[in-house]
């Protein structure tokens, strides 16, 4: 079976921040999206699209105080089978005219191909009492707690 995923727009960054500058022809899916404060933005990682990336199945030690081998289903490596991120981002401001999300932040690359952006509803994308492994449970349970973690201390990648 073959898709085809054509990207939306690209992450742009300038002296105001990131943001989502969308292609022309998709600047009326923005409608009612301004009264959203958080996106989910899936992207394409397109420095790791390549066949040795995409041939990445283990990583070896991808977390600082995590197992020696981890399975890339159970990371957040940009290496994988099919090189797709996902972040979930705190919306500043929405031009529909210029076809641009202004967004707080974004763990994306500048000129990094936007696949998708979907608004991010509590009641189905919020899990109250997730369970995660040991060597994890010390990360903040919100995007809100994160902004002060230090998390060049827990990557490997």
């Amino acid at each position: 079976m073959t898709f085809t995923v054509e990207h939306i727009g690209s992450i742009g960054e300038d002296g105001k921040g990131f943001f989502v500058a969308l292609l022309p022809k998709y600047k009326a899916a923005l409608e009612g999206l301004e009264d959203f404060g958080y996106v989910q933005l899936l992207w394409w990682f397109d420095r790791c699209d390549n066949p040795v990336d995409r041939g990445t199945l283990v990583e070896e030690k991808p977390y600082k105080r995590g197992p020696e081998k981890l399975g890339v289903f159970a990371t957040r490596s940009p290496s994988r089978p099919n090189p797709i991120g996902v972040s979930v981002c705190c919306v500043t401001y929405v031009d529909k005219v210029q076809g641009l999300v202004r967004l707080a932040y974004t763990d994306a690359f500048p000129g990094t191909p936007v696949i998708d952006i979907k608004p991010y509803t509590p009641s189905l994308d919020r899990v109250e009492e997730p369970t995660v492994p040991k060597w994890c449970a010390h990360w903040p349970m919100s995007i809100e707690q994160s902004e002060d973690f230090d998390w060049a201390a827990e990557f490997n990648f």
